[in-house]
């Protein structure tokens, strides 16, 4: 949908060239053409903050050849961006981290005086897990992720701080959820219905769904807990 957005962006702001009577100065047409794609974006239902990175994407390109810049630079780029997105072109599931809020939400959702086992699904850089295992110390926290490079930082974040959070690196579908008395999850809504099929499947009576933001389409969550500091939704789902 992005590469849609600019490249008809790209056609309009051709055709309007070519019936100017003058050439069209080069700034313009790169202040044009992410201006059109951002408009596109807004107009197809984009999230908001595509509109700047479509507005300033051609800003990026030109000045990466204004630049010059050796072809090194773009083969660390790649790295590191498959080391954070890895497969998120088939999982669905960008990179999307929570805030503080939202940490002290899910802490308060959970019994103070009771055990539990809860793992974060798509731990990102860790924040959710070490914060929980922090506020209860009793529990057994985890988290799992599958790009490399947030792993691998939410990894050593916990040995720096010294956290007893347990970290992995893979794919949640091959966790098995009748382990974890919690799951918390911060997907996308591409991957909602499948979640909520395995967690039919394999957890067990009592335990909970959290999901950030994202809700599941024709189920109704047990708890609906909104925030005052404009953070998404907290959806629960107590299972039976």
């Amino acid at each position: 949908m992005a590469l849609l957005a600019q490249c008809a962006a790209g056609l309009t702001l051709l055709t309007v060239c070519g019936a100017l009577p003058v050439a069209m100065p080069l700034w313009l047409g790169i202040f044009l053409q992410g201006l059109l794609a951002a408009v596109y974006g807004a107009y197809w239902g984009m999230a908001s903050w595509w509109r700047w990175i479509h507005a300033l994407f051609p800003l990026a390109v030109w000045a990466m050849f204004s630049w010059h810049l050796p072809s090194e630079w773009y083969l660390l780029g790649f790295v590191l961006s498959v080391s954070l997105y890895w497969t998120s072109f088939r999982t669905q599931v960008p990179f999307f981290p929570s805030r503080p809020v939202v940490w002290q939400q899910v802490a308060q959702l959970l019994a103070p005086h009771q055990a539990l086992r809860l793992i974060d699904i798509g731990s990102g850089l860790g924040d959710m897990p070490m914060h929980i295992a922090k506020s209860r110390p009793r529990s057994q926290v985890e988290g799992i992720e599958i790009a490399p490079l947030p792993w691998l930082i939410s990894v050593l974040r916990a040995k720096f701080r010294r956290s007893d959070v347990s970290f992995r690196l893979g794919d949640y579908r091959a966790l098995n959820f009748v382990d974890y008395d919690v799951i918390f999850a911060y997907l996308s809504p591409a991957a909602m219905l499948a979640l909520w099929d395995k967690a039919q499947l394999e957890m067990r009576p009592g335990s909970l769904l959290i999901s950030l933001e994202f809700d599941i389409p024709g189920v109704q969550p047990s708890r609906c807990l909104q925030s005052a500091q404009g953070s998404p939704a907290l959806y629960v789902w107590e299972m039976t």
